[in-house]
């Protein structure tokens, strides 16, 4: 029997992810929920399923690779990216927000982007971003920013930022209004298409747990 490995994301939907996961065959070693450790690989409650984890940003590209056959990822991570070696087969119901495209307020009165051929953007979705705006008809510069994405406009690095939106409370407190929704998120299983073809049967079986415990 092949081993298994599955990807979790770090960050926000931990908790999210360590309900779900108790709660299966395969549980995982409590370790994986434990921010203290720097332990990046764990054992789980049966010999071929392991455990590795990775950047939120990166789940979508250790499963594309082969790296990990399963993996944990947010929709916008899955859209960013495009991997034709990614099937995403299973929404998780956890992780809701939503990528945004956000403003200084101070600004929107004086704009008018009806009349714009072209606009400069900061985000860390590039991919996203320009599809968005392409199909307004307008042309994107991309500023690729990680974080601090807030201080962007009012530094006039750009007009405008794309970004996850949760509470909007970021955006509010750094001077900055939601303009335009681009898409709604949440979490997805997400499985490596060869691995599928050679593993179906394992796989199918920990896509049925997942089912059966959402």
């Amino acid at each position: 029997m092949s081993k298994i490995i599955i990807a979790i994301p770090r960050g926000r939907i931990t908790k999210d992810c360590k309900n779900i996961l108790s709660k299966t065959s395969f549980a995982p070693d409590p370790m994986l929920f434990d921010n203290n450790t720097r332990k990046l690989k764990f054992k789980s409650k049966k010999k071929n399923i392991e455990y590795i984890k990775v950047r939120a940003f990166d789940a979508c590209t250790f499963v594309a690779f082969g790296a990990a056959q399963i993996g944990i990822a947010g929709e916008d991570v899955i859209k960013e990216f495009d991997y034709s070696e990614v099937y995403a087969p299973l929404d998780l119901n956890i992780g809701h927000c939503k990528i945004s495209v956000a403003a200084q307020k101070s600004l929107l009165k004086k704009e008018d982007p009806d009349t714009w051929s072209n606009i400069r953007v900061a985000t860390k979705y590039p991919s996203i971003t320009k599809k968005f705006f392409a199909k307004k008809g307008i042309q994107v510069e991309i500023i690729k920013l990680n974080g601090s994405m807030e201080l962007a406009p009012s530094l006039n690095m750009c007009r405008r930022i794309v970004d996850l939106v949760s509470t909007g409370k970021t955006l509010k407190v750094n001077g900055l209004i939601e303009v335009e929704k681009i898409m709604d998120i949440q979490s997805k299983l997400i499985i490596n298409r060869s691995a599928y073809k050679t593993e179906m049967n394992t796989i199918k079986n920990i896509i049925s747990e997942f089912e059966n415990i959402l």
